[in-house]
């Protein structure tokens, strides 16, 4: 198997996690743990007795394997990390492939393999597969025999949610474990152990907590992106120090070694659907201090600026409606805006969209009066258009008493007359329930008296809350 993939080893052929990884491998190498005690955050995936933990013990009793895995999280939490930790467990052959370079074939000779392993030698097989997620359909049903019968215990990788990027039987033959963001605790603690473990920096360097500070925060949660910044910034205090044995990086070091945040967002995946979640429910919240730092996200990020104007017109409509009705004006101009005058400078617009929206009063009059109607509309509740309101205008319609009895409205005070709009079978329908929020204070009084002459009733009385202001 040696020569067939070249990530692939034996016991005697240990990944990055041995104690021979070479000085020059990067230093989120050679900091890698070497046994789950020695692993920083995920703690609640590494509880006595959880799968995990069966993966790197020996075997235990007779028809009590381990299972198959899905490591699902954001880069530089530990997938890759505990998938080596996990390759140094007692007779087991481990086998790493990457679903960028591998195919059918190759997963097809790892099972052949994974086969004779366990019947000639009863060696259980760990296949360790990364970004699994660019695995087609094809590809991945190949891995399925080996995981249905054991051939090999799958450990995957994957920074998409596999809910939409991995097949369902092979979901339903695995364990999907979902690994969190390291906390800025978590990532000082690897930060200080990098900096004094002979693996790492040995002591050779010293750290301002200024500095210190500032790789936690640009970090991200992302242990991998915290000690290669470490490790650069290290460089360039070596190369201001003038040749002193112990240079002090400082906070303008770690800024040269990066001066921005790398933000995690996939336009196509997870943070694409939660950010965008996120920053329309602060805005529906009236939370305008959340609803610009999600904006800014999606700016940072690259999100399409007409994707996020489309959205404000939507929000627009559905969660401020007729509470008011200038909301959606901003909206539109904003998306105007921005199509006239591109990004950067489309920031502008839509902050003000934003703030004028998440500071809005809120009804969801309009969206659930449309959703009322299309309800009874799909459920066949229709009826006939009465005759008075039928089209008069072409030959033969008089004859068959179209529009017989209409009232004109505008013939009559105010522009309103009691006359019958709806079809017979919804004439108790009222999909429009208006608040009582900013603008629709007024409107929910208008409409009742509109319902009560259109119907020829009394109308109803006004509660305290449609008498008193805002």
């Amino acid at each position: 198997m040696q020569d067939l993939f070249s990530s692939a080893h034996d016991d005697n052929d240990r990944p990055d996690s041995s104690p021979n990884v070479s000085a020059a491998a990067p230093l989120a190498v050679r900091m890698r743990p070497r046994a789950l005690d020695e692993i920083v955050g995920q703690q609640h995936l590494l509880t006595p007795g959880s799968p995990l933990r069966k993966l790197t013990e020996a075997n235990g009793p007779a028809g009590v394997g381990p299972s198959s895995i899905m490591l699902y999280g954001p880069p530089g939490t530990g997938k890759t990390t505990l998938a080596h930790v996990i390759s140094q467990a007692p007779d087991r052959k481990f086998v790493e492939l990457s679903a960028i370079s591998a195919g059918v074939k190759d997963v097809r000779r790892v099972m052949e393999q994974a086969l004779d392993n366990r019947d000639l030698y009863g060696r259980t097989t760990i296949l360790f597969l990364d970004e699994i997620h660019r695995f087609n359909k094809a590809q991945q049903d190949a891995l399925l025999p080996g995981v249905e019968n054991r051939w090999v215990v799958l450990v995957a990788a994957t920074t998409e949610n596999p809910s939409f990027s991995v097949i369902s039987p092979l979901l339903s033959r695995s364990i999907m474990l979902t690994l969190e963001p390291l906390t800025d605790g978590d990532i000082g603690e690897l930060i200080d152990r990098a900096l004094s473990d002979e693996r790492g920096l040995n002591a050779t360097v010293e750290l301002e907590h200024e500095a210190r500070e500032y790789l936690i925060r640009m970090a991200q949660g992302d242990a991998r992106r915290a000690l290669t910044t470490l490790e650069a910034a290290a460089g360039v205090g070596y190369d201001q120090a003038a040749g002193e044995q112990s240079p002090v990086v400082t906070v303008e070091h770690a800024a040269q070694a990066m001066d921005q945040a790398v933000l995690r967002y996939d336009k196509d995946g997870d943070q694409h659907y939660d950010v965008i979640s996120a920053f329309i429910k602060s805005i529906r919240g009236s939370d305008v201090d959340a609803a610009l730092h999600y904006l800014a996200r999606m700016i940072h990020a690259g999100e399409d600026a007409r994707y996020i104007a489309r959205r404000l017109i939507v929000h627009a409509s559905e969660d401020i409606g007729m509470a008011d009705p200038t909301a959606l004006q901003s909206a539109v101009a904003a998306a105007q805006a921005v199509q006239l005058i591109g990004m950067p400078e489309g920031r502008i617009p839509l902050a003000q969209a934003v703030v004028h929206l998440a500071t809005a009063p809120k009804s969801p009059g309009a969206y659930d009066g449309i959703n009322a109607a299309l309800a009874d509309v799909q459920a066949g509740r229709a009826g006939v258009v009465p005759k008075h309101l039928r089209d008069s205008h072409y030959a033969g319609a008089k004859a068959l008493g179209h529009g017989a009895g209409y009232k004109f409205p505008h013939s009559y005070p105010h522009s309103i007359v009691a006359q019958q709009y709806l079809p017979d079978e919804l004439l108790d329908r009222q999909y429009y329930q208006p608040t009582t929020n900013g603008h629709e204070h007024m409107i929910s009084e208008r409409v009742a008296r509109l319902r009560a002459v259109l119907r020829n009733e009394p109308p109803a009385p006004q509660t305290p809350d449609q008498t008193s202001d805002d």
